[in-house]
């Protein structure tokens, strides 16, 4: 006689498909979905009550536990340090050098660093080796001109890749260890499963090295969205007393000092000095002159504070001094006040405390001083401010703030203490000797405490996609295992392939764990098939380790989702990559590697 199923298991399962469905569809914000998933299941359990494996019944507070998770807090707080990172340059030389040596080399820089991540992986917690690599992996890109979204998730995917070759390779690796070992029937050592788990990752290396790019060719990455661009400002350096400039003499008519932006016209006082300037030594009070793009700008703003309009006065609040400085080009508009005026009449740092760095006109630029310059309709000024000031200009009707545009002035002078908390953190994690939640929070904390970046800046970091995703995920792990469903579906399974030939029930629990792994955390999937791995192997007369390697090797390919992993949430945001994206690059990978283990396991395990 049939019973009938559990309402609540049954639609648990409906809310979760239909959770994936519209996270692919990508019509509804994922924010909208997850909220909605876990308002659902809050229902459910309300109408239909289920209790927990401790045999308390599961409430909104269980349901809700996953927002406050560990590994949720623990990518979180790692946002905000890699924000740090950037908003200080921190890694500016470390990666400009390996991009140098990306531009000189080419491709084959960007395999040996993505392969060099795979094979740290085995030996480290893949999430701080992501942490390290993902700023330099981003300028590699950018000095090739590729999208980041090319490069981060072959990241992310070749870490996990790498952790399933030894023993400490991954939490989960030692999770399933540790069970079998308490079973009394398996012990495995560090290197038990490193022969077929080195196979599947070169398999696996392969595609995310090869494949995944081409899938992701039409992505554009966050970072590909600044619109870098090689026109050029004219801009004005005031040469006051202590001025860095003071007596730098030009080589072969350049000024090293300067980097690649070229001096248009040095005035000294009323007396104009043009190019060449071969014997002209930059003293106090010279007014400097030079063609920039608004990187070169930015990068000397970041250095040395140095640039300032006419506009600037003696008695005022000078905005490039702030801590909270941002860069933002604006438009002058057709009939604006400004029109005519020079940027000293137009006195806007006197109206809005705004420095203006530099002016880009359509036509030819007068070789003059930026000061006597009178702007035009359609003129591009660059603004420096702090983040209210610049905010203030959105109601301007006589400058157009290009939304695009806005972004913040590192303040490279804090990057030696970013980088040694970033270090703490890394040494912290990687050594075992904190839990990583704890270094994450810490640093996250002593960057905001040491000034590295600020309130607004750190929020900034945190994405509120990967928050209530994880969120709502951890909710339906929850749910499923309150009403049995996941053991039901692999008490299922493993009836279904009873009696089947050993090479076929080892390659059908491979698959199913490859799928759950996906939906449910890596770790509770591990700590849920180990015994029932054990189990089929015992009623089959089989040896138990070939199963329970199948196990650690299934629960490491995380590849479809970006909950699968902490490392797919860690490249989501930088790469702006969407649920689908996951589906897309993730799911081949999964059957290949599930192929790959059909085939190589009768060869290790004679199956």
């Amino acid at each position: 006689m049939s019973t009938m199923p559990d309402p609540a298991m049954v639609l648990t399962f409906a809310v979760i498909a239909l959770t994936i469905v519209l996270y692919a569809w990508e019509r509804v914000p994922i924010e909208v979905i997850s909220l909605g998933s876990v308002a659902s299941l809050i229902v459910i359990f309300a109408l239909f009550p289920a209790t927990t494996p401790s045999g308390v019944a599961l409430g909104p507070g269980d349901l809700l536990a996953g927002f406050a998770n560990p590994a949720l807090i623990t990518i979180l707080c790692l946002l905000v340090i890699g924000q740090a990172l950037f908003h200080t340059d921190a890694l500016e030389t470390p990666g400009q050098m390996i991009a140098d040596w990306g531009r000189r080399h080419g491709t084959i820089v960007l395999y040996v660093l993505l392969l060099g991540t795979g094979v740290l992986s085995a030996l480290l917690n893949n999430t701080p080796v992501v942490v390290m690599a993902l700023p330099v992996l981003t300028a590699l890109a950018q000095a090739q001109s590729r999208s980041t979204s090319q490069i981060l998730m072959p990241l992310s995917f070749i870490t996990i890749l790498g952790g399933m070759t030894t023993i400490i390779g991954s939490s989960t690796n030692l999770l399933v260890a540790d069970v079998a070992a308490g079973s009394g029937v398996v012990t495995l050592d560090f290197f038990s499963f490193t022969p077929i788990g080195t196979t599947l990752a070169l398999a696996g290396a392969g595609y995310a090295l090869f494949i995944v790019p081409w899938l992701m060719r039409n992505r554009a990455a966050v970072t590909d969205t600044s619109r870098p661009s090689g026109k050029q400002f004219i801009a004005q350096i005031e040469i006051g007393p202590g001025h860095p400039l003071v007596g730098a003499k030009p080589v072969a008519g350049m000024f090293d000092e300067l980097g690649d932006m070229t001096v248009r016209l040095i005035l000294r006082g009323e007396t104009p000095f043009l190019p060449p300037y071969a014997s002209t030594t930059l003293a106090e009070g010279d007014r400097v002159v030079v063609a920039a793009t608004r990187q070169q700008l930015r990068n000397a703003l970041a250095e040395h504070r140095v640039f300032a309009s006419q506009a600037m006065r003696p008695e005022a609040r000078s905005p490039v001094d702030g801590d909270d400085l941002m860069l933002a080009e604006a438009v002058v508009a057709p009939g604006s006040r400004l029109i005519g005026r020079t940027i000293v009449q137009a006195g806007l740092q006197a109206t809005i405390c705004c420095v203006v760095l530099g002016i880009q006109r359509r036509s030819r630029m007068p070789r003059m001083a930026m000061s006597d310059i009178r702007l035009e309709a359609g003129d591009v000024l660059l603004l420096a401010g702090d983040h209210d000031d610049i905010e203030t200009l959105r109601n301007s009707h006589d400058i157009l703030i290009m939304e695009w545009s806005t972004a913040d002035v590192p303040r490279r002078a804090n990057a030696p203490r970013a980088l040694a908390i970033f270090g703490a953190v890394v040494a912290a994690a990687a050594s075992g000797l904190v839990p990583i939640v704890s270094a994450a929070i810490v640093g996250a904390f002593a960057m905001l405490a040491s000034g590295c970046i600020n309130t607004r800046q750190a929020m900034r970091a945190l994405d509120s996609r990967i928050y209530m995703m994880v969120g709502a995920s951890i909710a339906n792990a929850a749910a499923l295992d309150a009403t049995g469903g996941a053991r039901a579906i692999a008490d299922g399974v493993v009836a279904l392939m009873e009696g089947q030939p050993p090479l076929m029930l080892i390659s059908g629990f491979f698959l199913l764990i490859a799928i759950l792994t996906n939906l449910l955390s890596n770790n509770a999937t591990a700590v849920l098939f180990t015994p029932i791995a054990l189990g089929i192997a015992a009623r089959g007369g089989l040896p138990a380790e070939p199963f329970v390697v199948a196990v650690i090797l299934a629960a490491n390919c995380s590849f479809a989702t970006p909950i699968g992993y902490q490392t797919n949430l860690l490249v989501m945001g930088p790469g702006n990559y969407r649920f689908a994206d996951f589906l897309i690059a993730g799911i081949p990978l999964v059957v290949l590697l599930w192929i790959v283990f059909t085939i190589t396991v009768p060869l290790y395990y004679g199956l």
